[in-house]
């Protein structure tokens, strides 16, 4: 059945309409480019068991560290909480590695720099939409940022030492 039969005017089916249901971890589209618009992809990773161990300036800097070392990929956005980060990012060239070997590649330098065991520190899927027409960054930006308010960590999110920009990604 294809997307135009099946209600989608436009003629393009869904991720959800063929998610199989009894699938545990999220499906990874391939970024789509859009008549020369930017790729902007934005991801959440949570550790395992939502353990809270992100939140610390050691964590920050290892993250960030990483970040800046593996270009392939470059990250605008970030707020990194107890237990999950929340990020932007977009493919830094036209051979760009997948996302998800991008995201394999930095979160295990992560967990060998703060001194944990492979499969122990981060779940091993993450979730990723690609922003398209419609969405704005900068409205994105500010529920991500939120984020620490929400969850009762400040009162206000500029008070939130674990959150930056790396990387100006332009929409």
């Amino acid at each position: 059945m294809n997307g135009a039969s099946a209600g989608n005017p436009e003629g393009r089916a869904s991720a959800r309409q063929y998610q199989d249901p009894y699938r545990r971890h999220p499906t990874h589209l391939p970024p789509l480019e859009f008549h020369n618009r930017s790729i902007i992809i934005f991801v959440t990773a949570c550790t395992v068991g939502r353990r809270k161990i992100l939140a610390s300036d050691l964590a920050h800097e290892a993250i960030l560290e990483v970040w800046r070392a593996a270009s392939a990929w470059l990250v605008g956005r970030y707020v990194i909480l107890p237990d999950h980060i929340h990020l932007f990012c977009a493919p830094n060239g036209l051979e760009a590695p997948s996302l998800e070997r991008w995201m394999r590649f930095w979160k295990s330098i992560v967990t060998r720099s703060l001194g944990e065991k492979g499969g122990a520190l981060w779940q091993r899927h993450h979730f990723d939409r690609q922003l398209r027409s419609g969405e704005s960054y900068g409205d994105k930006w500010e529920y991500v940022r939120n984020n620490p308010v929400r969850h009762g960590y400040v009162a206000n999110p500029d008070e939130w030492p674990y959150q930056g920009e790396l990387n100006e990604l332009r929409w």
